[in-house]
């Protein structure tokens, strides 16, 4: 069956493929899932049909017959379990790889979002300027643990799994800063994910609702 995912209809990200739809977009193209997007606002988001869907009224959502799900690590997850190519058939490796999945989003990505957030929230604050540091400092170690492990490798264990697009599309809300430019072998890991040939159809679908969306000029 066809499924069926929840965008933005006027994405914040303005076409950068940040938004999280990305990381379940990227998924279906990897394992060569058709689906269909519908694309909601940020009033839809917050009534009761999508919040029935999602009910912290985010997005994005999966609608796959009678089963809706929410959270991108689930979802992505469900679509790896379901077809071949994101995740290993040798049962260790299987554990190995979700337990990547779980890394990407519950290690890897708060103090990511910490700092993203602080940026937003709190630049106008007096103690913003001491604040920042620390949250760097959180985020260059977590970093630094995560090139030590991956080394010279192109993913982090064995071949491409979802745990790398996960943990590529976190890294992504950092792509360009100084954090990663300290670490080669993290930017060119993010390059490699980038490089496929299913991310770019992924980022060239999200970048499309941007720009076909967008006002003349913008």
């Amino acid at each position: 069956m066809r499924p069926t995912i929840t965008a933005f209809a006027n994405s914040p990200d303005r076409g950068r493929g940040l938004a999280r739809d990305m990381r379940v977009r990227w998924a279906l193209e990897e394992v060569g899932q058709p689906y269909d997007v519908r694309l909601v606002s940020f009033r839809e988001m917050k009534e009761p049909a999508h919040r029935a869907l999602q009910p912290f009224g985010q997005i994005p959502t999966y609608e796959e017959g009678d089963l809706a799900l929410f959270e991108t690590g689930a979802i992505v997850l469900h679509i790896a379990e379901r077809h071949a190519g994101l995740l290993p058939a040798d049962a260790n490796a299987r554990a190995r790889a979700i337990a990547w999945m779980f890394a990407a989003l519950n290690t890897v990505e708060p103090p990511i979002l910490d700092r993203e957030m602080a940026s937003f929230t709190e630049r106008d604050r007096a103690w913003y300027a001491e604040r920042v540091p620390m949250l760097e400092e959180r985020i260059r170690v977590r970093l630094a643990e995560l090139s030590s492990r991956l080394g010279d490798a192109d993913w982090l264990d064995g071949p491409f799994s979802a745990g790398d697009l996960l943990m590529v599309t976190v890294l992504r809300r950092i792509e360009g800063s100084a954090l990663l430019d300290a670490l080669p072998n993290l930017t060119a890991y993010i390059a490699r994910g980038e490089a496929r040939p299913a991310y770019k159809r992924a980022f060239e679908d999200q970048l499309a609702v941007f720009t076909n969306r967008s006002p003349a000029g913008s």
